[in-house]
């Protein structure tokens, strides 16, 4: 039971994850007022791109900040 939970958190992870520069899924605490601390985490912006990969349009996922800084030509 514990195996496939883990297994299904494992692929929510991974499709959080820029193919270009790799970016994922950041873990960290959120602290109150009262300064307890609980578990939680930060996603990057993945946008699914229509993009030219070797000289073919190829369908990626990518982070806004590759999008930007032109490290992904996107294919109209």
């Amino acid at each position: 039971m514990h195996l496939t939970i883990n297994l299904i958190l494992l692929e929510s992870v991974k499709m959080a994850k820029c193919e270009i520069c790799g970016k994922g899924v950041r873990t960290g605490n959120s602290i109150s007022h009262s300064h307890l601390k609980t578990r939680r985490k930060w996603k990057p912006n993945i946008q699914k791109v229509k993009a030219y990969i070797d000289g073919r349009v190829k369908r990626i996922k990518v982070c806004v900040q590759c999008l930007k800084s032109g490290k992904v030509q996107k294919a109209i």
